[in-house]
């Protein structure tokens, strides 16, 4: 009898322990918001706006310049002034909307921006869109908004609590599509939950990317899938880190790859990275184009 109450006494108590392993889990604190904002025009975009615990705004890129007014109206509602905001490479759908705040703020107040910084050399690879690069620059160039330019991967900071490692930076050495191969990697966490940003990255960064020293943080719960889902990184990539769910900054001719000719029909690969989603095992999926706005908390 003895022995049976000691037995149900361990019993009780390590159900207690993992009850409170348990319980201790789900009161995990968010140390910030995330929206995936949805395109305001028809075309590529990249836009993600944060809120920390403490009520700063940081935004990651933004998206193209038309969208500008959308964008505005949604930080304005937010205070108008942004903490920190980070560019990962200057195509004009993802600088574009700070590529004319710059010009003309209207009241909006911005702290920091961050962004890996582009050669000459590198910036002439690519046109017309090295010229939308060059303008850029020459208005980042003229504001007295401090500017943090990554050169190396590696560097931790920490807003509120919001924390975030830029894994990725420009890369001169790859001059075949230099402008996405040169995109700014960015993981952001809290206590709740890690998101992978890849902005554009290409086959040749991806590769780079995980045979480098921040390999093992690549692994995440929410993942941006590279160029907006179709020719970004490869297969093998995806396969060989860990996460749970996908964001697609997706439109809808990116997504079903009708270029005009009818569903699939087009020459992007998006139907082969949403098969390897498959093939993971990816359930969850945030696309902005089906979705609209998403709320992360």
């Amino acid at each position: 009898m003895l022995k049976k109450i000691m037995l149900a006494l361990v019993l009780l108590m390590s159900a207690g322990v993992m009850v409170s392993a348990k319980s201790n889990k789900s009161k995990k604190q968010s140390g910030f918001t995330m929206w995936q904002l949805p395109m305001q025009v028809g075309n590529i975009g990249n836009s993600y706006v944060f809120r920390t615990s403490g009520g700063k705004v940081i935004v990651f890129d933004g998206g193209w310049p038309a969208e500008q007014l959308y964008l505005r109206g949604f930080i304005a509602g937010l205070g108008n002034e942004v903490e920190a905001w980070f560019i990962s490479h200057p195509h004009d759908d993802h600088m574009g909307v700070l590529w004319q705040i710059l010009k003309d703020p209207q009241g909006m107040k911005i702290n920091h921006i961050y962004h890996s910084r582009f050669s000459p050399e590198l910036v002439e690879l690519e046109q017309p869109y090295g010229e939308y690069a060059k303008d850029f620059y020459a208005v980042l160039d003229t504001v007295s908004i401090p500017v943090t330019d990554f050169r190396e991967p590696g560097y931790t900071g920490k807003i509120d609590d919001f924390n975030f490692k830029i894994l990725g930076v420009v890369n001169e050495e790859f001059h075949t599509n230099p402008f996405n191969n040169s995109s700014m990697v960015m993981k952001v966490w809290d206590d709740k939950k890690s998101i992978l940003f890849l902005a554009d990255t290409g086959a040749e960064s991806g590769d780079k990317l995980l045979n480098g020293p921040y390999r093992d943080d690549l692994s995440c719960d929410y993942l941006q899938v590279a160029h907006h889902g179709q020719h970004g990184c490869k297969e093998d990539f995806y396969k060989s880190i860990d996460f749970r769910a996908c964001l697609w900054p997706s439109a809808y001719w990116i997504w079903t790859n009708d270029q005009g000719g009818g569903y699939n029909t087009g020459n992007l690969e998006t139907f082969e990275t949403r098969r390897w989603m498959d093939e993971i095992g990816i359930k969850e999926h945030h696309v902005s184009c089906l979705e609209g706005l998403f709320k992360l908390e």
